[in-house]
């Protein structure tokens, strides 16, 4: 299984180094034939000179592939892999452009930079449909041995059923058949194990048994377990140790972060102003309606404050005072709003609400009051990702959806909150960019769930937690 795993690991970067490889030799035909040509009126280059600027281009190209997921053969769907690596290569080649204007001291003709990725994107597409069926033929789905238990498992089973070309769930088997009969089963024809809902004595069992013998695990995190992986590592003499600060960032990780926001929030706002002002006629025409909507959420330490949108619903959206969250399909949201909602335009007044100090850039979406006390019935444990300031974007947005579960977005922003660091929120800020543009993450909740949580799943979920 290790060397088969080392194969697929070796493939899999072999395909993804032709498709970069394709991409880099394409930039240097242009640059030996085009850009140069025209840069060597200002500049002269030495032959190393020429290397170096298709090694930056090649570095940048790289960094923003693997940053989008446009290198994850075999993981993500076709679609999402080449979406990532086309927009990869469009920031590359934003900044090259940028690079090679200030060299010939004017801009670049831009219909050549158009022509040249162009053709990069014809490749990227051919190559990666090329690549996802070489990955196909040579890999097998993986055979997965499901081990769950009350909880019902028939979401978590459509998301495998989604990527049928990657996994394949062979056997379901309840808790209750018993801990022995499970550790058995997981010795025949399976290719990985995994432990959904079950409580954490029986897991570690099955888990250690696991390790023992080389199967691969799948586990859905529990809380202290996203807790744990963000603690830090100590040695009491030859004792490990494992620590979990009370405090969630340290003074020079806030300095700095809201140093970010005031920079990042105000240079967004002198990009989108024309955008916001546009969004602002196009409301306040439609309906004659308030342009604004401002509505009470929480912050940091459970602060409330007024949270600033452009209104994407009807003025009468929420007459009967009852708070909840937009569905497919909602009726209540006008073809304006429908229109900005898609394109996150709503969200653009919520940069007055960073430079005021009330949220940060990012961070967990702040939510409202009412619902905030729904959830606790629920599950007490959210109110840990207030520990931090509520943000435009945050974990939950770039990894999640719109409509993921409270109790999934509450373990991603405990995820980002454990893991800080200003690079985190430096590369969450990347790839928000990504999730602005990628749809999938604009779909409203279903109509049979309250407030995202579905009725059926009002057993506490930190039940789970034992």
């Amino acid at each position: 299984m290790r060397k088969l795993e080392s194969f697929k690991r070796l493939i899999l970067l072999c395909l993804s180094g032709i498709c970069l490889a394709g991409q880099i030799g394409i930039y240097a035909y242009y640059w030996y034939t085009v850009y140069y040509p025209s840069v060597r009126v200002y500049l002269r280059f030495w032959e190393r000179g020429h290397l170096l600027m298709i090694a930056i281009y090649g570095v940048l190209l790289f960094f923003f592939s693997n940053m989008y997921g446009g290198m994850r053969i075999g993981y993500l769907k076709n679609a999402e892999i080449i979406f990532s690596q086309l927009l990869a290569t469009f920031i590359a080649n934003l900044i090259t452009y940028g690079q090679i204007s200030l060299m010939t001291l004017r801009l670049f003709h831009v219909p050549v930079y158009i022509g040249m990725m162009a053709l990069q994107a014809a490749w990227v597409i051919v190559w990666i449909y090329i690549s996802s069926l070489l990955y196909k033929n040579i890999f097998p789905p993986r055979r997965l041995l499901l081990v769950h238990g009350d909880r019902p498992i028939e979401d978590i089973l459509e998301k495998f059923r989604s990527r049928k070309d990657k996994f394949e769930v062979s056997k379901c088997m309840h808790i209750r058949e018993g801990v022995d009969a499970i550790c058995k089963e997981s010795l025949e024809r399976y290719d990985a194990v995994v432990l959904w809902d079950i409580s954490m004595e029986q897991r570690n069992r099955i888990m250690k048994f696991c390790y023992g013998h080389s199967i691969r695990i799948y586990i859905m995190p529990k809380i202290p377990d996203v807790i744990m992986k963000g603690a830090e590592e100590l040695h009491l003499f030859d004792t490990p140790l494992f620590l979990t600060r009370e405090y969630s960032l340290t003074v020079e990780q806030r300095f700095l972060k809201r140093c970010i926001d005031l920079i990042c929030s105000l240079l967004l706002f002198a990009v989108s102003s024309p955008f916001m002002l546009l969004t602002a006629l196009a409301v306040k025409l439609y309906d004659g309606g308030p342009v604004l909507y401002r509505q009470v959420r929480c912050t940091v330490g459970r602060k409330e404050f007024q949270i600033l949108k452009f209104r994407s619903m009807r003025v009468d959206a929420e007459k009967d005072g009852v708070a909840r969250l937009a569905s497919k399909g909602d009726s209540r949201i006008t073809p304006v709003g429908k229109f900005i909602r898609k394109v996150r335009l709503d969200e653009l007044p919520q940069l007055f609400n960073i430079i005021k100090g009330d949220m940060s850039f990012i961070g967990p979406r702040p939510e409202r009051p009412e619902i905030i006390a729904q959830y606790e019935e629920i599950m007490p444990e959210f109110v840990y990702r207030m520990k931090v300031k509520a943000g435009l974007a945050g974990y939950a947005q770039v990894y999640g959806k719109y409509n993921t579960t409270p109790y999934d977005k509450l373990k991603l922003d405990l995820a980002y909150i454990e893991n800080y660091s200003v690079w985190l929120d430096l590369k969450l800020m990347l790839l928000t960019v990504k999730v602005l543009l990628w749809p999938d993450s604009t779909e409203g909740v279903e109509s049979n769930q309250i407030t995202a949580l579905k009725e059926e799943q009002k057993t506490r979920e930190s039940g789970e937690e034992k």
